[in-house]
């Protein structure tokens, strides 16, 4: 059941309050991140524990955004959502029960990650992987839905600083030392890198990420991929 943003009437469109397509944004993040996770693990060698412990870092920070992109919407989404359209608490008791299941998923991840980033061994990177594959199946359900039928219903209740104030929640708790990773990792997630930078940040910043923002998160990624 899809949440179609109509008036009761039917006669014209309803106004739009917001801009919410950052949250498909966002969300390729996770896609890209958690989707090649599984193979970022299975290429550490055995025993490469500096191999390990990076991608376990990088992994971490993933994780670290996603609960904090969750429990931004549990605490300033829902029950505006549910007081200002009420049509769309089916839908939003449905992102309730995807939250919880992925923070099962999340919490396995957040447990596995610390012993497999000292040891390198298989049977460690066992359960980050097992970890992983619910992580990815938990998205696969969530992500959609919510584009679908939550992100239409915010584009007519939600005001565009009620947004916004999602993108400055998400910037103060970026891990600490993680930000150029993390912005790198939204920007080559979209369909269109260069496109989305232009779009979304100014002159100045394109400048400082094309001389210190895009060589650090190119090195890390270098890490990573065992390059």
């Amino acid at each position: 059941m899809s949440a179609e943003a109509l008036p009761s009437s039917g006669d014209a469109p309803v106004a739009k309050t917001c801009d919410a397509g950052g949250m498909a944004e966002i969300h390729r993040l996770w896609r890209r991140g958690f989707g090649e996770g599984p193979d970022l693990v299975r290429g550490v060698r055995t025993a490469d524990v500096p191999h390990a412990d990076a991608v376990g870092e990088h992994l971490a920070t993933l994780s670290s955004t996603l609960h904090s992109h969750h429990e931004a919407e549990d605490s300033n989404l829902w029950d505006k959502l549910e007081q200002r359209a009420p049509a769309c608490a089916v839908h939003v008791e449905r992102m309730k029960a995807q939250h919880a299941e992925m923070l099962v998923h999340l919490t396995a991840l957040d447990e596995a990650l610390p012993s497999w980033r000292r040891s390198a061994l298989e049977s460690d990177a066992s359960a980050v992987l097992a970890a992983l594959d619910g992580v990815n199946a938990a998205l696969e359900a969530h992500l959609p839905d919510e584009e679908a039928n939550i992100v239409p219903v915010m584009e007519t209740v939600i005001t565009q600083k009620e947004v916004e104030w999602f993108a400055e929640h998400g910037r103060a708790t970026t891990p600490k030392g993680q930000t150029w990773n993390v912005v790198g990792a939204i920007v080559n997630s979209q369909p269109d890198p260069d496109e989305y930078l232009k779009r979304d940040f100014p002159a100045p910043f394109r400048l400082i990420w094309k001389l210190i923002g895009r060589p650090k998160y190119e090195k890390n990624r270098a890490v990573l991929e065992g390059r």
